[in-house]
Order: structure tokens, then C-alpha cells, then sequence
């Protein structure tokens, strides 16, 4: 293409289609053009999220999408985020800061109110870019959530809009997924798809050929792009968490670090881990329900959106994780809790409010002389300071807080994670236990590299790891196949096509 379109929206047929992706390939193909480019997401519904400069809060998909455009991650990308609490409400974050708790019943109705700070938000992009791509949710293709819609075809035909719709054919069916979403659509919203991209392909495209030939003359919409089945790629998860999806390191002469995670129902930012599973001597290994959790090295406690429901929901697990700590510590092993899983650490955890659910206290693990308060008003920050763990050179660390408590200690502890005159890491007399409320402490490779000494892997086997180096690479491997297989001539051709219709409907 000679530019990028001002604006361009991609919707899929499935959640974990690739919309997420798309947008990011097509970011960093853009950015790498020359071209300012912005991502946004009217609505997202995820745990994952991350903090922006000025204090606000959204989804870690759409950081990582800013990271793709080289451009600095702001509120506008994303300004309603729903942070689901339980399966029947959500906490609402509006351009950045929460409202406060929603049935889903009730925030259906609150939408038509949401539009407004999405609308308002999108047009400063527009204002501030050459071109926004913009991602949907889910799928337009869900009749019942059709009213008052701000996700999908709601948004599109609000700001009129051109779009492309994303399947996965890795999972089957990807012509009736195709064919079936765009049936679901009002006439108006099927002149808006402008084509399809098929995603994550694998083997003969010849093939393949007769099925897309049947698709375009079947739904006179052109196929713009077979996009190949990038083995090994690995970007920042936007919710989902693959229980099974883990680095293999058979074959590895060094030695490994066994790191175990329990996955709570409300597990939030596991993103935290994604330098471990990436790190060549570490096996990171999910734990989820009714599983249970094998001997490790290291056991990490990880964020929650409800730390009393998921602390109750650890302990009532059958693999009995209170006398598992207990004999993983015994045996000398290390634990490490963050945010929530710092909290879970203490002695108690009181919610004298009702913050996360029902108003109430649960007792704590009590491995750390800590107390925590919940309360309505949330910390939000990007933070950086010093980790000075026993026996080792102190080293920089940086990363964010997304928590809504307080946790105090009435005896003095071991610091080792400072920021200014604040303490933000506590370590218990033995050295074996490590809580924070700070996210994203793997991502700085030195702070890493000492984690994981402290965590028992020889110095002599841990090489230095940065993630951020990776992780940049993988979005140049994802935008160098992307720009290979998508067709911009025709993508320009429909879009060109598009604006005669609308000029001339």
C-alpha cells in the first residue's frame, strides 16, 4: 500500500482468532513505513493488564500493540476495560480508572453511557495519528449482545468504518466460521467487510486454493491473506492461559530451575512469567484445578482480581497446597507472591468494604508478618528502584503496581526492593520467602538473573535473559510474515471500493 488506511478495524470470528495479532503485524509494518500509528480497542475483557505513563490502566494488548507502533502506550488505546470479578460482574475501567463493580446485566445498560468515552477517546487518536487500527472483541457475530454494542459492528457503524474479519483455521471449520459470521450480520455491516485473512495456516497452500476460490465467489468478498502458522511465536498473552504451554528442556546439558504456579480462577497478569517460560534454564510449570503441583524450586504466588475468593479456592484444591508450601519450605525451597499473591502471604486479608466480593477478612498463609486492607481507591503506577537480594550485587529493577490494598507489617523486615524511601519487597528472616506488590519483575534481565540465583539456579547456568529483546524480535518475525503474505494491492482495492460505496451508497 501506498499509506496506511486512516482507519481500519479487525474483527474476528472467534475470541483467539488473531485479531490481537493482526493488529500488531500491522502496526509495526505500518510504524516501519514512516507512518504514525495508534492501536485501540473500544472493549476489553481481560486480567491482563498494564499501566500507562499518566497512571491509567488497560489491557496488556494493546501496551504491546503501542509497543508495535512505537509509540507510547496511553488510556485512549483502550478506554473501557472490564476486569472480570466473578462469572457475573466485572470491575469497569473507564480511560484508565476504575468505576467501581458491575453486574452484567447491569453494565449491558451502562454501555450506551461507555460509548461516549469510547467515541471520545477514539477521536483523539484520530486527531493524533495518521491511521488507528482498531480491534474488536469476541465476535460481532454474537446476535445476543447486538444492542447497544461498543466492541464490535456497534463501533464500526458509529464511526463508519472499514473491516477485516480474522478466523484460525488451526481449529477447523474456518470457511463456516467465515461464512456464518458474516451471515449473522445487517446488510450494513456486511459492506463493511472489506476481506478476510485466513490465519495460522500449515502445510500446502495449492491445497487451500479451491476452498478460498469458493469463498470469495460465495460471499464476493476477496481473501486477503493466508497467514502461515508461526511456530514458536510467543507474545504477551492478552487473557487466556494455555495450562499446557510450557518450554521444553530436554536436551539441555545446564542446569533447570523448576518454577511452579498455581493458576487461581482469577488469576491476573500472568504476563509476569512470560520471561520465565522463555528463559532456556527455567521450566515454568501451570498448575491449574485439580492438579497437582509437583516438587520445584521455586513456587510463585501469582496476581489476582479477588485474593480472598482465590486463597480459599488454593487451599480447598486436592493437592492441598497449604501442606505442600509447607513441605516445599521445609525442604528449602523458595516461594515468591505477587500482589495478590503477596497478600495471600500475610497473616489476614480484610475487605472491610466489600471491594472484591463479599465484605468480610480470610485468614492469610502467614508466612509473612504482614496484614492487608482492601480498599475501593486503586494504586496505579510504573515503578522502578533497587533489588538487593543477601550475597548478591544490587542490581536495577523496574516494573508496576496495580493493587487495591494495603499491606503493613508491625515488626521489621528484611527489605529488598526499595524505590526512593519506600520498601517494596519483603523477605522473610530465612531468605526463602520473597512477597511485592510490583508486576513485571522478570522483565528487567539483571533483576531477573538475581531472582533466579536467589531461586537456587547456579550462577555459572544463568545466562543473562532479557525478555524485551525477545519479545521484540517476535513482533519483527510476526510483521516480516505478515507484510509477506498479505496482499496490499487488494487490500487498497477494497478499501478504495468501500469509500466509493459509502460516498455513493
Amino acid at each position: 500500500m501506498t499509506s496506511a488506511p486512516q482507519q481500519l478495524m479487525i474483527q474476528g470470528t472467534t475470541s483467539d482468532a488473531g485479531k490481537s495479532t493482526l493488529v500488531c503485524a500491522l502496526g509495526r509494518i505500518f510504524a516501519r513505513k514512516g507512518i504514525a500509528v495508534a492501536p485501540f480497542k473500544p472493549q476489553n475483557m481481560a486480567l491482563n493488564s498494564a499501566v500507562t505513563a499518566d497512571g491509567g490502566e488497560i489491557g496488556r494488548a494493546q501496551a504491546l500493540q503501542a509497543l508495535a507502533c512505537q509509540v507510547e502506550p496511553t488510556t485512549d488505546m483502550n478506554p473501557v476495560l472490564l476486569k472480570p470479578t466473578s462469572d457475573m460482574g466485572s470491575q469497569v475501567i473507564i480511560q484508565g480508572k476504575s468505576i467501581g463493580n458491575q453486574q452484567a446485566l447491569d453494565y449491558h445498560a451502562y454501555k450506551k453511557t461507555a460509548m461516549n468515552a469510547v467515541l471520545d477517546s477514539y477521536q483523539r487518536l484520530q486527531q493524533q495519528y495518521q491511521s488507528v487500527l482498531v480491534e474488536g472483541a469476541g465476535s460481532p457475530a454474537e446476535v445476543n449482545l447486538r444492542a447497544n454494542d461498543i466492541a464490535n459492528m456497534g463501533f464500526a457503524e458509529a464511526v463508519d468504518c472499514p473491516v477485516i474479519l480474522i478466523a484460525d483455521i488451526d481449529r477447523g471449520g474456518v470457511f463456516a466460521h467465515l461464512v456464518g459470521t458474516l451471515d449473522c450480520l445487517s446488510e450494513s455491516e456486511q459492506n463493511r467487510v472489506v476481506g478476510f485473512v485466513i490465519n495460522r495456516f500449515r502445510g500446502d497452500i495449492k491445497l487451500l486454493q479451491s476452498g478460498l476460490d469458493w469463498l470469495e465467489q460465495k460471499t464476493g468478498k476477496p481473501v486477503l491473506a493466508v497467514l502461515p502458522y508461526l511456530h514458536g511465536l510467543y507474545l504477551d498473552g492478552e487473557d487466556a492461559l494455555n495450562l499446557h504451554q510450557h518450554l521444553e528442556n530436554a536436551g539441555n546439558t545446564q542446569q533447570v530451575l523448576k518454577v511452579v504456579v498455581p493458576v487461581y480462577p482469577r488469576i491476573s497478569n500472568h504476563t509476569d512469567f512470560d520471561a520465565l517460560r522463555v528463559h532456556p534454564n527455567v521450566d515454568l510449570q501451570l498448575i491449574g484445578p485439580d492438579q497437582t503441583p509437583p516438587p520445584a524450586d521455586l513456587v510463585i504466588l501469582p496476581g489476582s482480581k479477588n485474593t480472598r475468593a482465590d486463597l480459599e479456592w488454593l487451599l480447598q484444591q486436592p493437592g492441598n497446597w497449604q501442606e505442600y508450601l509447607n513441605r516445599h519450605l521445609r525442604y528449602g525451597g523458595k516461594l515468591l507472591g505477587i500482589c495478590g499473591g503477596l497478600q495471600m502471604l500475610g497473616t489476614c486479608v480484610f475487605d472491610p468494604q466489600g471491594v472484591e466480593g463479599t465484605a468480610g477478612e480470610t485468614r492469610g498463609l502467614g508466612y509473612l508478618p504482614i496484614t492487608t486492607t482492601l480498599d475501593a481507591e486503586k494504586t496505579l503506577k510504573q515503578v522502578e528502584g533497587i533489588l538487593a537480594l543477601p550475597n548478591q550485587p544490587a542490581v536495577p529493577i523496574q516494573g508496576y503496581e496495580i493493587h487495591a490494598g494495603i499491606s503493613l507489617s508491625d515488626q521489621s523486615v528484611h527489605q529488598v526492593i526499595t524505590s526512593g524511601n519506600s520498601t517494596c519487597g519483603y523477605l522473610s528472616d530465612d531468605q526463602q520467602i520473597l512477597g511485592t506488590y510490583w508486576h513485571g519483575l522478570f522483565d528487567t534481565p539483571e533483576a531477573l538473573q538475581q531472582l533466579l540465583n536467589w531461586a537456587g539456579l547456579n550462577k555459572e547456568d544463568n545466562a543473562l535473559s532479557d525478555f524485551n529483546q525477545i519479545r521484540e524480535r517476535q513482533i519483527e518475525r510476526l510483521a516480516d510474515s505478515t507484510e509477506a503474505a498479505l496482499d496490499f494491492g487488494r487490500l487498497e482495492e477494497a478499501l478504495k471500493s468501500f469509500a466509493e460505496f459509502r460516498a455513493n451508497p
